[in-house]
């Protein structure tokens, strides 16, 4: 496998203006924050890092990419956001939605978040790479066209997919997200259209708390498109898995999408201190591993994924390894230091037993199976 894994140290220097302590020191030093919003650098920082010290970074394509462009952003969000945007930036920071604070070259910052997951479909849907990881950050999926929200100041996801429209690249995407919190945003942007299935697998009404209802299934042609597949907490390694197997994967396999790209966040793990569910780093393994499965069968394999939460500062970096060992078949590893203590913290068989049979609810609602 060639694996692209995207990512640039700017992105690590977002930082969170009004939440944090920030001192004006210039502009080739990372801005120093404390006290701030659970998204912070260091979960994605010591992903790298990890990746760096095991050795994996061998046997990935690691590149950077160019931000996207003015024409990029505005296929999915409004000039006069944008304009908003650039020009708050410009003069310091601020915040412009719900839990969205950023500082001077915000806007710039954002820009690169969403360019590396642009170049990431880009070279996978071109034949350059069989599959990639782009460590946006900025993370994108709750973001709507005209109001940031959650830590989201653009949706990185819908650029990239707009732009390789817009490039002929492929004219029928699936996007899976198992971030923890419902990709309200992502669902927005597409809700009435039928070139974009969105599939978001979430804690229920954790986060946003009024979205993410499974009868939410789209609207006019996007009727359909739409899956919610909300979840109670508490949800552990087999839940994730049944999901994965009776919902999503006949969901892709019958919409047979030209290439499955996943909002990656590695909150559902469960060590995340804003989620309750019972994820381990073997949980992101497979359900990757089922991604490229499905991915090999309808789309010549091609998968994306692209970073969004997870603010364990701990436990984030072995998940994401994980993935990456997948993604590229690399003999380098990082063995999870709790998948002993996880495999004891699973549902017992009670919960089990009550979870099985929401999942199977579910998937005689979205399904009809």
């Amino acid at each position: 496998m060639t694996t692209g894994f995207f990512w640039d140290e700017k992105c690590f220097w977002h930082a969170g203006g009004a939440y944090a302590l920030t001192l004006p020191i210039g502009d080739y030093v990372q801005p120093l924050a404390a006290g701030g919003l659970p998204e912070n650098p260091e979960t994605k920082r010591r992903l790298k890092n990890l990746m760096e010290v095991s050795g994996i970074v061998q046997d990935l394509e690691m590149q950077s990419a160019k931000p996207a462009t003015w024409s990029d952003l505005a296929r999915v969000h409004p000039e006069s956001f944008l304009k908003k945007f650039k020009e708050t930036s410009d003069a310091g920071g601020g915040e412009l939605g719900l839990r969205t604070p950023f500082l001077k070259g915000g806007f710039e910052i954002a820009a690169l978040s969403a360019g590396l997951a642009k170049e990431a479909l880009a070279q996978v849907l071109e034949g350059t790479l069989d599959n990639a990881y782009s460590l946006s950050r900025p993370p994108g999926h709750h973001c709507l066209p005209d109001w940031p929200n959650g830590f989201c100041l653009l949706n990185n996801i819908a650029i990239a997919i707009e732009a390789a429209i817009a490039a002929n690249q492929a004219t029928r995407f699936a996007v899976v997200d198992w971030d923890v919190h419902h990709g309200n945003g992502t669902e927005a942007i597409f809700y009435d259209r039928d070139d974009v299935l969105t599939i978001s697998i979430h804690q229920e009404h954790n986060y946003p708390l009024d979205t993410g209802d499974a009868c939410d299934r789209g609207t006019g042609t996007g009727t359909g498109y739409n899956m919610n597949i909300p979840l109670p907490a508490g949800c552990g390694h087999e839940t994730y898995l049944d999901v994965i197997d009776r919902i999503v994967t006949p969901a892709l396999m019958e919409y047979a999408p030209d290439v499955i790209i996943v909002a990656c966040g590695f909150d559902a793990s469960a060590y995340d201190p804003i989620a309750q569910m019972l994820c381990s780093a073997d949980t992101y393994r497979q359900m990757t591993a089922r991604m490229m499965d499905t991915a090999a069968k309808l789309c010549d394999g091609k998968l994306v994924l692209v970073h969004e939460g997870g603010y364990s500062e701990a436990y984030v970096p072995f998940c994401g390894h994980a993935v990456m060992e997948q993604l590229s078949g690399s003999p380098h590893t990082a063995p999870d230091p709790m998948a002993d203590t996880l495999s004891q913290r699973q549902p017992g068989p009670r919960a089990r037993a009550f979870q099985q049979d929401l999942v199977t609810d579910l998937a005689k609602d979205l399904l009809g199976a």
